[in-house]
């Protein structure tokens, strides 16, 4: 059960509902998901986070796709499953198919083993690697 409403576009501030325009127009999309209705309880948070949302997950060196599937790598690590759930569901209308999702989660998982145990084991870092 959420903390907050949910808030939705028409008792949105009109500041909310410029970010949801925003949100709608630069993904064309005809509708806000929950995570943006719940930020909208405080407007200054949703403005924030989405221009950031916009700036990372834009255009870069990295495609769309690459974003994505990291973004599905740390959600699952930081067990957020809505952001697991909402990220898959992107990756997948990029190109992600089962396979390469089990690749990532396999990726993630390791790297979660490993950085425990190099953690665990106070593994010194190489000097070739600085």
């Amino acid at each position: 059960m959420p903390i907050f409403g949910l808030i939705e576009y028409e008792q949105a501030s009109p500041a909310a509902r410029a970010v949801f325009d925003d949100i709608m127009l630069t993904r064309k999309v005809d509708r806000i998901n929950n995570f943006w209705k719940a930020l909208a309880n405080h407007p200054p948070t949703l403005a924030r986070i989405w221009e950031n949302v916009k700036q990372v997950m834009g255009p870069t060196r990295l495609d769309a796709l690459t974003k994505e599937m990291i973004y599905v790598a740390v959600s699952a690590t930081n067990n957020c499953e809505y952001c697991l759930h909402s990220h898959i569901a992107s990756a997948r209308k990029l190109g992600m198919d089962d396979e390469m999702l089990s690749e990532v989660l396999a990726v993630a998982g390791l790297a979660n083993e490993t950085n425990r145990l190099a953690n665990g084991y106070r593994v010194p870092v190489d000097e070739a690697f600085r």
